[in-house]
């Protein structure tokens, strides 16, 4: 049997049993949830028996259910602008274009190649010499691999989900964005609010302490009633600039987000001193909603099975690579003999690679891609257990938080009506102006210890949202 003959029969052979093999390393399935975390996502959160707690699902936009106009823009802007979207839709981009890569190299591959060149040929000292001459050369190659124990289909698998993975954080940046913007905004008027309450404590206390002082310079008070309603003045005043640069530093804060220096916030902030609040319960979904929606959960889930495919990818080493390839040219010492049919020459056939001496390299790098997969799988169980924690936590702050502003809130009404009654008082001479003086000092301290309550409410409602991970599920 001739050489070639041989060949023309064994090939195809050998490449049908290389065919039949089966696609090396792990395949891939959804991990199962964390001892423990399978109960807790089944069924509602501890704090949903909060009447301001409900278990409806989450919207997509949730920064919607504020109402407010002003904040809907805030949200467009900074959803087209900011830095860090940018930043992770480029991310996202780079995985795409490499998933491509990864996909076209496992098509055909084509060369095309030419050159020219002078030189001089040895005749190994027999003869004349050879002398110097010309030689162009022009070909084409064409090759393909045969993906034989699924290298290629292990790779697509791995570049598939990184890219799923960016994506997943991307949704995750969105969702921190959004997070931030409502926590500024809420923040500056927040401030504001207390900036008022603050201010108009100052007014008041300013009106009593000239009626303390006319009081004084006509005998009826003693000069110590001045002196402590003075001191409660400057007391009250020394809380305003505080306040102020709070304010000012949530405005820079959202003028970053949107994209813009700090010096260029939304000037008709300033004025804000109303803290937007929801009308309506807080949808909060269960713990089963919360593991789908959650970006974060996505993209480890991705990682993992980013790093399950590249155990195949690493095992597809300890076997033969396969190829088929063609390649022709011509060459000659004139460009005119290029197309002479001496000129030409051509190869096809199979080209088969095995690094059988570098067996144990590539049994470590298995080794390493299979502990990969194990420490991914290990922070996609973290990353489950801390979203529940998460998400438990800032509901049942927010419940409890929702019981101290109610007592805050009476507290302050209570303190209102006593300050009402000890001014009547007064009026008819029943009472000393030290007695109102404390009446007032008790309800400058419930303001404020009200208007701080409905701060921490809306910083709440904020780690609520951004706990739930939803908006663009």
């Amino acid at each position: 049997m001739s050489k070639a003959r041989w060949l023309r029969g064994s090939v195809p052979a050998i490449l049908a049993v290389l065919s039949a093999c089966t696609t090396v390393g792990p395949d891939y399935v959804l991990p199962t949830l964390p001892a423990g975390a399978a109960t807790g996502a089944a069924g509602a959160f501890e704090a949903s028996a909060s009447p301001a707690i409900s278990r409806a699902p989450l919207p997509p936009r949730w920064w919607q259910l504020y109402d407010d106009p002003r904040l809907d823009a805030l949200m467009e802007d900074a959803l087209a602008a900011n830095t860090d979207l940018r930043a992770a839709a480029a991310n996202l981009e780079r995985a795409e274009a490499f998933t491509r890569e990864v996909q076209a190299a496992s098509g055909i591959q084509t060369t095309l190649d030419g050159s020219a060149s002078v030189g001089e040929t040895s005749n190994l000292g027999i003869g004349n010499p050879s002398g110097i001459h010309d030689l162009f050369s022009l070909g084409g190659s064409i090759s393909y691999e045969v993906d034989v124990v699924g290298r290629i289909r292990r790779s697509i698998e791995a570049a598939t989900a990184d890219e799923q993975a960016q994506a997943a954080a991307l949704d995750l940046v969105r969702t921190t964005v959004a997070a931030a913007v409502v926590g500024a905004y809420t923040d500056a008027c927040a401030a504001g609010a207390s900036l008022a309450v603050a201010e108009q404590s100052v007014s008041l206390q300013r009106q009593s302490l000239s009626l303390t002082e006319r009081g004084v310079r006509g005998g009826v008070f003693a000069p110590i009633n001045a002196t402590r309603s003075s001191a409660l003045l400057a007391q009250l005043e020394s809380v305003t600039p505080g306040y102020a640069a709070d304010q000012r530093i949530a405005l820079y804060r959202l003028a970053v987000l949107l994209g813009r220096t700090p010096q260029d916030y939304p000037a008709s902030l300033v004025d804000c001193a109303s803290i937007p609040s929801l009308v309506q319960p807080i949808p909060a979904g269960d713990g089963a909603a919360l593991i789908r929606r959650r970006p974060d959960i996505r993209q480890a889930e991705r990682r993992l099975a980013a790093a399950t495919a590249r155990i195949g990818v690493e095992t597809a080493a300890l076997y033969p690579t396969v190829g088929l390839g063609a390649s022709a040219g011509v060459s000659s010492r004139t460009v005119e003999g290029l197309v002479s049919d001496s000129a030409l020459q051509f190869s096809i056939g199979p080209v088969i690679s095995w690094s059988l001496p570098n067996r144990s390299v590539a049994r470590t790098r298995i080794e390493q891609a299979d502990a990969s997969a194990r420490v991914a799988l290990a922070e996609f169980d973290g990353t489950v257990l801390a979203a529940l924690r998460e998400t438990e936590s800032a509901l049942t702050q927010y419940a409890n938080d929702l019981v101290e502003n109610r007592r805050r809130r009476a507290a302050r009404d209570r303190n209102r009506e006593a300050a009402d009654m000890q001014a009547k008082l007064a009026r008819g001479g029943a009472v000393s102006s030290l007695e109102v003086l404390d009446v007032e000092r008790s309800l400058a301290n419930a303001e404020a210890e009200l208007a701080s309550s409905n701060a921490r409410l809306a910083a709440d409602r904020v780690r609520i949202f951004l706990a739930l991970g939803g908006g663009w599920e």
